[in-house]
């Protein structure tokens, strides 16, 4: 739980020697200042298939060459290879190694079978007013804290039918480890059971299984949870991804990715998740009661697959991972904090600079995604601005490049209403490429991990996602983190059953009213 990029005020008074000054809590305008590294490290990864890609003018020529020899030519040249034994078999052998070579170590395509969201019984969902009167009915909050959450709830962006759990729905809240327990099996075999239900995998066919989870990580751990539900296979490569927040999804997928690459023919589950039953924070402080605002019951399961014959029937291929890893530095490293108040009631700390932090986690991160991604058209203009700048000192005003010409369709982390304003404002999107990010903010509120999801369902159940689109899904986690993955549409891809958001589609997007 760290998202609270939430909802801070856009500045703040601070005092220093007498003075006061304002500082701003906005995310910053990332794209006026780029380090040319990260643009180094983005080419190189360009650069890195760059002799693959020279290998397709010369094969293009060789067939070429070969269309224009008649009979006679072919005949000359057998007779030729005849007498040249030795330098025949030469050849032979340096071909057949060199393709030999080229299969065994190229990477192997990922493919995005299908997913699955979990949706919530409606019983769990939960209204601002019922919200407040728990809260107020508990005892454990003052009368400012409770009026810091109503203004945190009237800001947030979301709607009156999200979820929480069941333990609290009780009064007094019994967030036992029981309850946790129950909370995490009704979310994780809820997305897997779909998720079996539509794909007709059998659970003994999956090779690997990530799970991820920030705040609840029990013993046995999720991922047993999961084999010891569906009876997986006893050689089944399992691992659990703990503390890595809002993006260990991403986390999670370039992991099974790595695995896919190494396993051949096998099927990979990624579950991602959070557990809210135990981690709601009842106390007073103002930094550590926002997540209590904003998160809300949610999970998914995703099915990726290595083998060539699931490309038929896949959804989309997986194109490229991209993270951003900031923890070097203190203040990112302390911006997204579990700790315990001065009363010693725990919960997560959001600092006043995570905005700024994950400003500059978003700019490496894009910074180093838009080489593999955007236009020459775009990488030129951009690329040149920047070296004029930064080697010529010019005053060029920076250009910003489009990212809309690199991708279709945007599932931004619906960690809160400030981060989804001002990515839109930065990237200069379209309402139409946070529509997605705005409405699973309103519908599921900020279900972590699995939130980039439920937004690619609401686009599926939009039907806007044709063939040869690209999808760019983006998260930002604790530690502090940003991590990025493209995937491209191998169909017209069509809503799966019991997409989340099949009943209630027709009434979005909605107006929402701040």
């Amino acid at each position: 739980m760290e998202d609270s990029m939430n909802n801070p005020p856009e500045t703040e008074s601070t005092t220093t020697n007498g003075v006061q000054i304002r500082q701003s809590r906005r995310l910053p305008d990332f794209l006026q200042s780029v380090n040319l590294k990260y643009v180094k490290l983005g080419y190189h990864y360009l650069i890195t298939h760059l002799l693959t890609l020279c290998f397709v003018p010369l094969i293009a020529f060789v067939i070429f060459q070969a269309s224009q020899l008649n009979p006679n030519d072919i005949h000359q040249l057998w007779l030729h290879l005849q007498y040249n034994l030795v330098s025949v078999i030469i050849c032979s052998v340096f071909l057949v190694s060199g393709a030999t070579v080229y299969i065994v170590t190229r990477p192997r395509s990922v493919y995005l079978v299908d997913y699955a969201c979990y949706k919530p019984p409606a019983k769990l969902q939960v209204q601002y007013q019922q919200f407040m009167e728990h809260s107020k009915l508990t005892g454990d909050f003052d009368d400012s804290s409770l009026e810091f959450q109503r203004r945190i709830l009237e800001r947030s962006g979301l709607g009156e039918e999200t979820y929480v759990p069941q333990a609290m729905h009780y009064i007094p809240p019994r967030p036992t480890m029981a309850a946790a327990r129950e909370e995490a099996e009704q979310v994780m075999f809820g997305a897997l059971d779909i998720l079996f239900a539509n794909t007709n995998i059998k659970p003994k066919d999956i090779g690997v299984l990530v799970v991820n989870c920030s705040l609840f990580n029990p013993t046995p751990s999720l991922s047993a949870m999961i084999v010891n539900k569906y009876k997986l296979r006893g050689n089944v490569r399992t691992f659990n991804l703990g503390g890595m927040g809002c993006s260990a999804g991403v986390i999670a997928i370039d992991l099974a990715k790595d695995m896919l690459q190494i396993h051949r023919n096998t099927y990979a589950v990624v579950v991602s998740t959070e557990n809210i039953t135990q981690n709601w924070y009842f106390g007073n402080k103002k930094s550590m009661l926002i997540p209590n605002c904003l998160f809300r019951v949610g999970g998914s399961a995703v099915l990726l697959s290595n083998k060539a014959k699931d490309r038929r029937r896949a959804k989309y291929k997986l194109v490229h991972v991209v993270r951003t890893h900031k923890g070097a530095d203190d203040k990112a490293f302390k911006c997204v904090y579990q700790e315990q108040d001065d009363a010693g009631k725990t919960g997560v700390s959001l600092s006043k600079d995570l905005m700024a932090i994950a400003g500059g986690a978003l700019k490496t991160n894009i910074t180093t995604l838009g080489p593999l991604v955007l236009p020459i058209s775009e990488q030129l203009l951009f690329f040149s601005t920047l070296v004029a700048k930064k080697l010529f000192n010019a005053k060029v005003k920076p250009y910003i490049p489009d990212f809309k010409l690199a991708f279709d369709h945007f599932c931004i982390h619906a960690g809160g209403r400030a981060v989804i304003d001002e990515l839109e404002k930065n990237l200069q999107l379209l309402p139409i490429h946070v529509e997605a990010s705005r409405m699973t903010l309103h519908r599921f509120g900020n279900t972590s991990s699995s939130s980039i999801w439920y937004e690619l369902a609401y686009t599926e159940a939009k039907g806007r996602v044709r063939r040869g689109n690209r999808v760019w899904q983006i998260a930002f986690g604790s530690g502090f983190k940003c991590n990025s993955s493209v995937w491209e549409a191998l169909r017209h891809v069509k809503p799966s059953t019991s997409n989340p958001w099949e009943d209630c589609i027709d009434r979005y997007p909605v107006q929402i009213v701040m």
